[in-house]
């Protein structure tokens, strides 16, 4: 099986990114020697990690994080920098699925986890450049009135009346590309760089007192009544354990495995746009597509294109990133053919056989959260939380997380990259033929 910590990285280094190049990079943290004991041990600081590490500290309790490489090293932060509203589906399917009661439910924590990260910024003090307004674009009139209906269900059935309906014309005058007929735009949701995000979710935790060991990987979850968990060189006994590894996971709990699949996705950096960024977009939002292979971009605060998207099969990185997701990006804005890329890189996520979270007690003691399947920035953050909460007694929403229908991928986690093939495959087929 392909070791995604090491497979497309520098173990302990991050990747270079554009985010990794405008933030400071904080100094490395020691690795764990030896044994300690601890309220409760977090495998994984990326966002869930971090959130969960500084929520448990903040309580008074002991928090000890093991991270395998660096804060920050994996998805959160390497994403396309969107805080979406709601959860990765939309509420009709959600209904569908769960009923109204069930789905208001999930509405009400997607639109808590967008707080969620408002507040954290702005007490925290964290510098992500964090800016209002999500766009989802169709690329037809069928596709358009769709988004129209999902945005008019939200507004007389939930209340939510932050989107602005983009007819074609409207929607060629925020983002001016050939391609889009329209859509619409919510207010609510936002855009941020994601890395300092992380780092900053890193440094309030150390603050409130939890320790983070770096290039510490979690090689054994001991379960019990006193769980714990060994690295290469230490171990670590907690009261109870949180699992926060996402797509990094790894076997170090099958039945998460077997519901949660890691994907790659990638990301380019233009040259700075200047007068032309009006090109690109005329207000500073960050869109999203309609494509299953989704693309994804926003301008950066110092005037680039940030563009994501290109499918690729395997868990290896494509020896040439910037040309994969050129495709895409010259598909969407073909009069950029002459504009230079100057970062490109990939990161490993994780989905859902149903593009939901995956909460779950793996163990009396053990929580985990993953699976965030694209919507991770604020879903992430949230189920951190859920979980100190958990821990500390009110698993209420935790429990409303962990009660979304769930299925393991057939085959389980031996089937699921030749499957992940299939799948990719014909989606990106069907793309391209605009089906």
């Amino acid at each position: 099986m392909t070791d995604l910590l090491t497979a497309n990285d520098r173990p302990g280094e991050y990747p270079a990114s554009w985010y990794a190049a405008t933030v400071d990079l904080p100094p490395g943290r020691p690795a764990l020697a030896g044994e300690l004991r601890a309220d409760v041990c977090v495998v994984g600081a990326g966002y869930t990690g971090l959130s969960a590490a500084l929520h448990l500290a903040q309580r008074g309790l002991r928090v000890v994080v093991l991270e395998a490489s660096r804060a920050g090293f994996g998805a959160s932060g390497r994403n396309g920098g969107q805080l979406g509203s709601g959860q990765r589906v939309g509420q009709r399917a959600l209904e569908r699925l769960m009923g109204r009661d069930a789905a208001r439910q999930l509405w009400d924590l997607g639109e808590d986890a967008k707080a969620l990260v408002r507040d954290l910024a702005a007490e925290h003090g964290i510098d992500c450049h964090l800016r209002p307004g999500v766009a989802h674009l169709g690329y037809t009139d069928a596709e358009r009135a769709e988004i129209h209906e999902d945005a008019h269900h939200l507004a007389s059935e939930y209340g939510y009346a932050r989107i602005e309906l983009l007819d074609a014309d409207a929607g060629h005058a925020l983002c001016p590309s050939p391609r889009y007929r329209g859509g619409a735009l919510d207010h609510g949701a936002a855009h941020l760089h994601p890395l300092a995000f992380a780092l900053g979710l890193a440094r309030a935790a150390e603050a409130a007192g939890a320790r983070i060991f770096e290039r510490s990987r979690a090689v054994e979850l001991i379960e019990g009544p006193e769980p714990a968990v060994r690295t290469a060189a230490g171990l670590v006994r907690a009261d109870h354990v949180i699992l926060a590894g996402n797509g990094y996971l790894g076997g170090l709990a099958p039945r998460v495995a077997a519901r949660v699949m890691p994907i790659n996705n990638f990301v380019v950096a233009t040259e700075p746009l200047g007068p032309r960024a009006a090109e690109v977009l005329t207000r500073d939002v960050a869109v999203a597509d309609t494509k299953f292979v989704v693309n994804y971009f926003r301008l950066s605060h110092d005037g680039r294109l940030l563009f994501g998207g290109g499918e690729s099969y395997g868990y290896r990185f494509p020896a040439d990133i910037a040309g994969l997701v050129r495709r895409p990006m010259l598909e969407v804005f073909p009069h950029l053919d002459d504009v230079r890329i100057t970062h490109a890189w990939g990161g490993t996520l994780a989905i859902t056989m149903r593009r939901l979270p995956y909460l779950a007690r793996v163990a009396p003691r053990v929580l985990s959260a993953s699976g965030y399947s694209g919507h991770g920035v604020g879903l992430a953050t949230l189920s951190g939380k859920l979980m100190a909460e958990a821990v500390a007694g009110r698993a209420e929403g935790f429990e409303a997380m962990a009660a979304i229908p769930t299925c393991p991928f057939p085959g389980g986690a031996a089937l699921r990259s030749p499957l992940l093939v299939l799948a990719m495959s014909w989606y990106a087929m069907r793309d391209r033929l605009g089906l």
